[in-house]
């Protein structure tokens, strides 16, 4: 018996019964949904879902005046350290607590993805696809004094607005930011790798020594990009060559030779002297993110089309997925931890890449989460 059609706004689910979603979803979305086994009515919640901010370490005392100038409570997340959730109508952009950097906004499934990683004090940590920059002030303070920390991305401004939130939070001590394909990275942590590199600290010719850090660029740097955005090539810049636009006095680049920095791993070096843990919250069709759906009703629901249900460009970033997953996974260290993560509840963008992955790197061992 034939299926008959449904009406705009419901889909059938696994039982049979049609579910209403309140936001107006196009048939296509719906469609979606429904060949990955997704109930439409989840993106009915969003008024319901709570907003979570992240209080930065030290900041314990200042809760009560934080809920004075929000005019709400803070309800501290159990589960996840540091973590409040405020009615999700609370704009927190113009407060004094967001722009002196006590509190900053992130999600707690981000949250959660950190946690997972369980970092420690002293490790050499990678965030391979690292913009906006949320995640890495989470693993910034979970570092806290110790270890290193690098964020990878692409898109050099979502980069740059990953450097102005470090800045802004008095994070990026162990820090360096890097523009570049994060599924050709090659990098290894500085400290990890110079303790097998005696001898090399200091000896380079023509000053190439990393300095203390200072936003302004060399004129050499200025007319390479000048000439790479006049020609388009942006992309091939990331591709050839890491573009470092931020360090910390502390991420162990100062005195050290830009050479030995910027050159890549090779053989199995990494699994040595490679980052103990390794973060890739892929691209994906963030069709898990209810918020970014509701974006498209004012974004025009047929830009949905194009970057949520275009055949094409779904297959292509199921592949960017698995070449991200399987770069972070060469440049883990021999015992380490990886987290993968997307926005997507769809099976092809998380158990199947996974599954995928394991099926061609024999050394991965998938570790079951704690109870």
């Amino acid at each position: 018996m034939e299926e008959p059609d449904c009406p705009e706004g419901s889909v059938p689910d696994r039982g049979g019964e049609r579910r209403t979603a309140s936001l107006p979803l196009p048939a296509a979305f719906l469609e979606f949904l429904s060949e990955n086994g997704l109930d439409p009515a989840v993106y009915s919640m969003a008024a319901t879902i709570p907003r979570y901010i992240r209080l930065k370490p030290g900041m314990e005392s200042k809760i009560a005046e934080i809920e004075a100038e929000l005019k709400c409570a803070l309800d501290k997340v159990l589960w996840l350290p540091g973590f409040y959730a405020i009615p999700p109508e609370i704009q927190i952009a113009g407060s004094k607590a967001y722009q002196q950097g006590k509190i900053y906004g992130i999600d707690a499934a981000s949250g959660a993805a950190i946690l997972a990683l369980d970092v420690r004090p002293g490790n050499h940590v990678l965030d391979l696809c690292a913009a906006p920059g949320a995640k890495l002030c989470m693993l910034a303070d979970t570092l806290g004094t110790t270890g290193s920390l690098t964020g990878v991305d692409v898109a050099k401004h979502r980069l740059a607005a990953c450097r102005t939130m470090l800045q802004k939070y008095s994070l990026g001590d162990r820090t360096r930011l890097f523009v570049a394909d994060g599924t050709l990275f090659s990098l290894l942590p500085v400290n990890s790798r110079m303790q097998r590199m005696e001898g090399s600290i200091g000896v380079e010719e023509n000053g190439s020594i990393f300095p203390e850090w200072t936003s302004r660029r060399s004129w050499k740097d200025r007319q390479k990009t000048r000439k790479a955005n006049a020609n388009g090539q942006q992309h091939l810049l990331a591709a050839s060559e890491p573009e470092l636009i931020y360090y910390g006095k502390h991420s162990g680049l100062v005195g050290q030779c830009k050479s030995d920095v910027f050159c890549p791993s090779v053989d199995d070096e990494a699994c040595t002297s490679g980052y103990d843990k390794v973060l890739v919250d892929a691209e994906c069709t963030h069709d898990g993110s209810i918020k970014h759906i509701q974006k498209f009703e004012f974004w025009g629901w047929k830009s949905l089309d194009r970057r949520v249900l275009d055949a094409e460009r779904t297959e292509n970033l199921l592949q960017l997925q698995l070449h991200l997953l399987t770069n972070g996974f060469k440049l883990l260290k021999t015992g380490g931890s990886l987290v993968y993560s997307t926005c997507s509840l769809t099976v092809a963008q998380n158990e199947c890449v996974v599954q995928q992955f394991l099926s061609t790197h024999p050394s991965a061992v998938m570790l079951m989460p704690r109870s």
